[in-house]
């Protein structure tokens, strides 16, 4: 046996216990989310009938909904449920989790996605100019501006960017429901263009510093002074060799923002009233709807899990050393 796992590709192996790992952080997670939305200040069905329900009414919902049952009991019944893909039904409005869930899946993640589209090839491109005129003017300015991109928070942005682009120079009305047409139309943009910016303007920051910072690492290596000798010209040296040297590291930066932007999308959708995933979640909360907040939280957790998944094995598969660990 000792053979055989010996003998097995390190990619499977890592993938392997990625996903054990993973599995046993969503079960914890789950557990958590149960228990944090059971400790929340209110009681669902107080709040669903209103201050001047009675209690027996009180206690006919919460019988109905099974909250008069042991918490581990229900933690179980919930969980097996999840494992085979039914998240059950809202308590406040007694719709399918699952056809709920998934409708604002996709809008988030179409979002998120075109946002990583702008996003990712203009944050590489600038760490790389960063690079090329390090300590120079396009440097230093490219360092400020996204020093103060990091520096404010995401609802910030989103306000400025309403004033600039919703008020001095409109672009559309509507309200920001994703339509039946096709993703590239008119219309999608129009609707997803203020969100999709500010999740830009979030993200490009830091990946474009993490960027620079990894290629200025690879760029002090003895075999750049040895090119640097040989007369090949800064950007040529910046593209064939520090560039791919460094785009393990650079993998990973992008990932987890490319989960911050599935993640960590909630702010940016309420600001705009956005109908995914974010606002799903926020607005089960203000109402105690534990089955959506529960299955929310699991998605976003998985998510989350995923891409650091694939940003670790994209990691290895970018570095050949790390293929092969001695």
């Amino acid at each position: 046996m000792a053979s055989r796992t010996s003998g097995m590709n390190p990619v499977v192996t890592l993938l392997l216990q990625r996903i054990g790992i993973g599995f046993v952080l969503i079960i914890a997670i789950s557990f958590l989310l149960f228990v944090g939305v059971e400790m929340l200040p209110g009681d669902f069905a107080r709040n669903f009938l209103g201050q001047s329900a009675t209690p027996e009414a009180v206690a006919n919902i919460r019988k109905e909904l099974g909250l008069d049952e042991p918490l581990l009991s229900r933690y179980l019944g919930w969980l097996g449920g999840m494992l085979t893909g039914d998240f059950g039904h809202s308590w406040a409005n007694k719709a399918s989790v699952n056809e709920q869930l998934f409708k604002r899946l996709a809008n988030t993640l179409f979002l998120a996605t075109t946002a990583a589209l702008f996003a990712v090839p203009i944050s590489v491109g600038l760490g790389m100019v960063a690079v090329f005129f390090r300590n120079k003017l396009p440097d230093h300015v490219i360092n400020i501006l996204s020093l103060a991109a990091i520096s404010m928070p995401e609802f910030f942005i989103g306000y400025l960017i309403i004033f600039a682009f919703a008020l001095l120079w409109p672009i559309g009305d509507g309200p920001p429901i994703i339509p039946s047409s096709p993703l590239l139309s008119l219309a999608n943009v129009q609707l997803i263009f203020l969100p999709a910016l500010t999740l830009v303007v979030v993200v490009l920051a830091a990946m474009m510093r993490m960027t620079r910072a990894a290629i200025l690492n690879i760029m002090e290596s003895a075999y750049i002074e040895t090119a640097e000798l040989k007369g090949l010209n800064m950007m040529t040296i910046i593209r064939k060799h520090a560039a791919p040297n460094a785009i393990s590291p650079i993998i990973n930066v992008v990932a987890l923002n490319l989960a911050y932007l599935v993640v960590g999308v909630i702010v940016v959708e309420v600001i705009f009233a956005y109908p995914g995933m974010g606002q799903y979640f926020v607005d089960a909360v203000k109402v105690r709807d534990m089955p959506v907040v529960q299955a929310c939280g699991v998605v976003f957790a998985g998510v989350y899990i995923v891409l650091n998944m694939l940003a670790d094995v994209g990691a290895i598969l970018a570095n050949p050393r790390l293929m092969h660990p001695k």
